[in-house]
């Protein structure tokens, strides 16, 4: 069966992360497809009235078919207003991109396609996506909360305006990330301009694509060298270290963020009712403080994989394919949140084995 509901992507950052100069390459860019652009407001976006072929209402049509509109109420009635202009066989857009103030917290955003029947049978989201500035976002993730949030939440990270920094610095800027979000892959940008098929169609919100949550994670989180960001680091990792101590002081990545990404996994196999049990009551009792967790579950008895993922308390889970003649069978996950006890969440973790 064909999922025809339209993929949804979130677009969040810090003013100045370079959000604008994106959104107006999706606007105006030759890419042949058709996006609907929700922004909170219009006057933020300086787009080019040149660009602009008939407005009706709080909807701008652009000359190269994508529509952009503004959100000055609830985002539940822009959606379903779009949805409208759907017609059956001829679809008005091919996806929705919901671009999110400065300041705002993704979370509500993102649930609000999970809450809504109405919006939940016509639309998916498929990611959360978070540029930030390669300049000015060490300063940024220091004094504000929702900064920190944005890049805990997302799916994938933009990390913008790459030619304004050092490469130690960049470094140094990675290593944070990846300790605040240890699941999103960071594309580096300069002028947004990134491929567009890494911000949208990611289906990170998909159960069926969570392949993988790398298990370098698990090992790794705590420790200065991150995935990749391990080669880039041994290259110069002599004045690497100085050169980070001269760009942010006593403001680098050992601040120590109230936000943290905590990687388990197991080897033995796990007891699914007490694991459910476990995952159940830790969102109903941290659940506001949990923005995101995702894993993949090695049930007793089950040849499917458990693959859950959660925003907040909502929680969705299924039994996906089956475990490979060849797999390595075991149990990983991630939870991604502010001020979490990390000691306590793997004891529960770990208690769960069959």
């Amino acid at each position: 069966m064909t999922d025809t509901r339209i993929p949804v992507t979130v677009l969040t950052g810090y003013l100045g992360a370079g959000k604008t100069t994106l959104l107006n390459r999706i606007l105006t860019e030759d890419h042949g497809k058709r996006y609907a652009v929700i922004v909170n407001e219009f006057g933020e976006i300086g787009i080019d009235n040149d660009l602009v072929v008939g407005a009706d209402e709080d909807v701008f049509e652009m000359n190269n078919g994508c529509v952009c509109c503004t959100v000055r109420g609830d985002l539940i009635r822009v959606v379903a207003g779009l949805m409208k202009r759907q017609k059956p066989g001829a679809p008005a857009f091919d996806a929705i991109i919901v671009e999110t103030t400065g300041l705002a917290d993704p979370g509500p955003v993102a649930q609000t396609f999970f809450v809504d029947e109405d919006v939940k049978a016509k639309t998916t989201l498929d990611s959360v996506t978070a540029l930030v500035d390669a300049k000015h976002v060490m300063a940024r993730l220091d004094d504000s909360k929702e900064a920190r949030e944005q890049v805990a939440f997302a799916d994938r990270i933009i990390l913008n305006k790459t030619d304004l920094a050092t490469e130690a610095e960049l470094v140094a800027v990675e290593q944070r990330l990846r300790k605040l979000n240890p699941l999103a892959p960071i594309t580096r940008a300069e002028r947004a301009n990134v491929p567009l098929d890494q911000v949208l169609g990611l289906h990170g919100f998909d159960l069926e694509r969570i392949i993988d949550i790398n298990p370098e994670f698990a090992n790794s989180v705590s420790g200065p060298a991150h995935g990749e960001a391990g080669h880039v680091h041994d290259e110069h990792c002599g004045h690497e270290h100085h050169d980070h101590g001269h760009a942010h002081g006593p403001r680098g990545h050992d601040h120590g963020d109230d936000i943290k990404g905590i990687s388990l996994s197991l080897d033995r196999p796990m007891n699914g009712v007490r694991f459910t049990a476990w995952l159940d009551k830790l969102l109903g009792e941290k659940g506001q403080d949990i923005l995101r967790a995702k894993g993949i579950i090695n049930v007793e008895g089950e040849d499917k994989r458990l693959v859950f993922q959660a925003v907040h308390m909502i929680l969705e889970g299924d039994l996906q394919r089956e475990w490979g003649a060849t797999e390595r069978r075991w149990s990983r996950a991630v939870f991604i949140g502010r001020d979490l006890d990390e000691a306590a969440i793997r004891a529960g973790f770990e208690s769960c084995a069959a």
